[in-house]
């Protein structure tokens, strides 16, 4: 379709236009340019091909989800939306399959939609929005999604973090007390610490107030200063000017328990991996010589997948740490850790359970499969697709699956996740007979183990719930760390549950 022709489709819209903003404040003009910019980022990217007048159709069924007596479909060379009583507007299919003008055409269809039911106007354009995304993902796999202009702000938020200081606070006995105080924040470089008492925030006591109304009273646009009076552990007030910056949410945090490090991981934007690193520096640093590391990933839903590659390198020395491919190019890569890796030699167990999921399943098969670190647990999850995100003009985000994750073995972490090599999920006597046998040098999960490793994609819903029912996914349970603790405590029965490393061919 040419310029010319797009341009009138959409001059079209016009009169209709008048009437539904009357009706209910519906914006055409963003709408078409919210469906055109999302058709032409997923036309290219999703994991397998479709094309944009089926995506289009797909979501045009979203006006049925909002009113039940509208139906809009594609019949043969014509786009229609009919009522209860017939036909209320119908047009050409457009020609090609540009975004634009499939887009033009869905709003069209849209606004007769607002001008006929009061269900649909009562949505308003974020509702219509919302709806045509969720018809269309309902046809494809379940992490692709659109999110709406609030909580994408929040979703970005916590990605990228908010203009702060870099606390978490708590009230108590009247009080608010420093839950957590992130690294390299602005308030931690200032010295304040976990357990300080908040007294002020630019000279306003904070007394009397919830911990909600001092942390939004800290809040505010990046590069501003305020004045912070705190206490600290020792009873001497402090003060400071402090500058705000965006700090993402502490997801690393450290215990040394004797001579075993325990680092607990609960997500990963991007700040994670730093941390980590930092974590393990200090922990190694301090008193006896490192025992071992646990790696604590149980409830861990994921994040960012280059901050998982680059959690792995600081354990891995030089090699692959997971696959990803895809139809576009640019989701096709090897993600590798380089040379230099900490705590060389000290064993490391990874904790995990059925909601450890995605960028921490990376992680937790990367360490795994190379032979650098024992899991234990239950199954994980499943989720090895990995989303690509495209801002969209209405302020909202779209979460578009464009690759796979194959962990460095080869296998698939979608449907299969991380079977562990230390199984806790099948009750405490077969954990005991497990132990047992580890400690005399045997695996009894062996031959489970090879069968998970050696699969490939695409596997069937009953191959893959064969091959996870050895170990079937639970929430994580207190005996978990005790467990860790004693598998390190045990040489052999670490070594046994511990795949070997694996050999990569030269330029792997």
């Amino acid at each position: 379709m040419n310029r010319l022709t797009v341009l009138l489709l959409l001059l079209m819209i016009v009169p209709v236009h008048a009437q539904s903003v009357a009706n209910g404040g519906f914006d055409p003009g963003l709408v078409a340019k919210v469906y055109s910019v999302a058709l032409a980022f997923m036309e290219p990217r999703t994991l397998d091909p479709v094309p944009v007048p089926t995506l289009t159709v797909w979501g045009l069924r979203g006006l049925t989800a909002l009113d039940p007596n509208l139906t809009a479909e594609q019949q043969g060379g014509k786009l229609v939306l009919s009522g209860r009583d017939g036909v209320l507007v119908e047009q050409p299919v457009p020609i090609g399959e540009t975004p634009e003008a499939w887009a033009a055409a869905a709003v069209r269809l849209s606004e007769a939609a607002v001008a006929a039911s009061a269900t649909v106007r009562r949505a308003g354009t974020q509702g219509i929005i919302q709806s045509f995304f969720d018809e269309l993902f309902n046809h494809l796999d379940p992490y692709s999604r659109y999110v709406p202009p609030r909580e994408a702000a929040e979703d970005r938020a916590g990605r990228n973090g908010t203009a702060g200081l870099g606390l978490t606070l708590a009230q108590h006995d009247g009080a608010i007390l420093v839950r957590s105080a992130v690294a390299d924040g602005p308030a931690a470089v200032a010295g304040v610490r976990p357990g300080d008492a908040v007294l002020a925030v630019d000279g306003d006591p904070v007394r009397g107030k919830d911990a909600a109304t001092v942390a939004g009273l800290i809040a505010g646009p990046e590069g501003t200063t305020l004045r912070l009076s705190w206490r600290g552990h020792d009873g001497r007030p402090r003060a400071a000017e402090l500058e705000r910056a965006m700090v993402p949410p502490e997801t690393v945090f450290a215990e040394r328990v004797g001579d075993l490090l325990v680092l607990r991981i609960t997500g990963f934007n991007h700040s994670t991996a730093a941390h980590l690193a930092e974590a393990l520096q200090e922990g190694m640093a301090v008193g006896r010589p490192l025992a071992g590391i646990v790696l604590d990933l149980r409830g861990n839903r994921g994040g960012l997948l280059r901050e998982a590659v680059e959690s792995a390198d600081a354990l891995l020395p030089a090699g692959v740490v997971a696959y990803t491919a895809g139809r576009d190019p640019g989701a096709n890569h090897v993600w590798r850790s380089d040379a230099g890796e900490l705590a060389p030699g000290v064993p490391v167990v990874v904790v995990v359970d059925g909601r450890t999921a995605s960028a921490a399943e990376i992680l937790a098969a990367a360490l795994t499969d190379r032979g650098r670190a024992v899991a234990l647990g239950s199954t994980t999850l499943g989720k090895g697709l990995v989303q690509t995100i495209d801002p969209l003009p209405d302020g909202g985000e779209l979460f578009v699956t464009w690759s796979r994750v194959l962990a460095p073995r080869g296998w698939p972490l979608q449907g299969l996740g991380v079977l562990p090599q230390v199984c806790t999920s099948l009750g405490e006597a077969a954990l005991q007979r497990q132990l047992t046998a580890l400690a005399e040098g045997a695996q009894p999960m062996q031959h489970d183990i090879e069968v998970d490793r050696a699969a490939r994609p695409p596997l069937s819903p009953t191959q893959m719930l064969a091959i996870r029912n050895a170990c079937p996914a639970a929430e994580g349970r207190e005996a978990d760390l005790t467990t860790a603790r004693a598998l390190i405590d045990n040489p052999a029965a670490y070594a046994a549950a511990l795949l070997p490393p694996l050999r990569q061919a030269a330029g792997e």
